[in-house]
């Protein structure tokens, strides 16, 4: 038998308040697995990042929303990544003290901790899932991420999870359709967009 399809939707006022999305890597970004590797003794890493997802986060920084990765591994691969996405708040921790992390960069922002979005689904995850103002939650989280979450995704992580939530957030403030648009026309013209 298969799951019914769950309908999501945001609160446009808390959706508009939302000023920065941050995103946990593994488990979010990617599906949660890492190739490692050894070619003549140096360390390789790799991780397979969901095509859709980066374009979700484009949507989002077009619509002016920072996009912050906060995560507890240190890997060139997610460094590689974040650069192709212009994401320039990027933290990782190999402690995955990530609290500390995000309230350091909302001062330097000056963002309040209730106008950001978090996406996670694991344990490094739950501190700052408690005190964003959004907590969101991939559709294969853990239970205690699904406990403390404001919206539980129905995709899993590294499979179009993110993008589902930037689609999500944008058109709850009112904004995706006019951002496909938008979009779209950069497509159509000869003119490289800066």
């Amino acid at each position: 038998m298969t799951e019914p399809v769950r309908t999501l939707a945001l609160d446009p006022e808390l959706a508009r308040r939302i000023r920065l999305v941050g995103l946990d890597v593994d488990g979010v970004l990617t599906e949660g697995g890492i190739f490692l590797g050894d070619v003549d003794g140096r360390r390789l890493e790799f991780k397979r990042f969901d095509i859709r997802d980066g374009l979700g986060i484009k949507m989002l920084q077009r619509a002016g929303i920072d996009v912050a990765i906060i995560t507890g591994r240190v890997s060139d691969a997610v460094a590689l990544r974040a650069r192709e996405l212009a994401i320039t708040d990027v933290v990782q921790d190999e402690h995955a003290r990530k609290v500390p992390a995000l309230r350091r960069l909302l001062v330097a922002k000056g963002i309040a901790e209730r106008d950001v979005a978090f996406v996670g689904d694991d344990l490094p995850d739950l501190g700052v899932l408690r005190i964003v103002g959004l907590p969101v939650a991939v559709a294969d989280c853990t239970t205690e991420v699904a406990s403390v979450a404001r919206v539980r995704l129905t995709r899993p992580g590294g499979h179009g999870a993110v993008r589902e939530f930037a689609e999500l957030l944008l058109r709850a403030r009112g904004e995706w359709d006019g951002l496909v648009e938008s979009y779209m026309r950069s497509r159509a013209t000869e003119d490289v967009p800066a």
